[in-house]
């Protein structure tokens, strides 16, 4: 188990990996992203509730975190794919830790 011990350091590595994947949508995106590549469209489709400027900004962000590449195909018109890094993927047992933590917060929280 990680301890602080008042090491300003882990605070720092902390705070760096929160400013990576903070927000409403950034997770929900590598998530789906961990299932193989997607056209922007996919994506839309798979995370519910979520705008195009606000995909397409959040996607920027994920590219540039180096979470994410985007690969574009010399196509009439021109086709985008975006997949997750091995640096992305290095996320998945923190996505999957945070998905069982979701669902024992469902059961104690919200469902009670």
């Amino acid at each position: 188990m990680l301890t602080n011990g008042g090491c300003p350091k882990t605070a720092l590595s902390i705070k760096d990996a929160l400013e990576a994947v903070e927000g409403r949508w950034k997770l929900l995106i590598l998530f789906s992203l961990s299932g193989g590549s997607k056209r922007f469209k996919q994506l839309s489709k798979e995370v519910p509730g979520i705008t195009d400027k606000t995909l397409s900004k959040e996607l920027k962000n994920l590219e540039g975190n180096k979470l994410i590449t985007r690969r574009v195909y010399d196509t009439f018109p021109p086709t985008v794919e975006y997949t997750i890094t091995d640096h992305g993927k290095s996320l998945e047992n923190v996505l999957e830790a945070l998905h069982y933590w979701g669902l024992a917060h469902r059961a104690v929280v919200i469902e009670k």
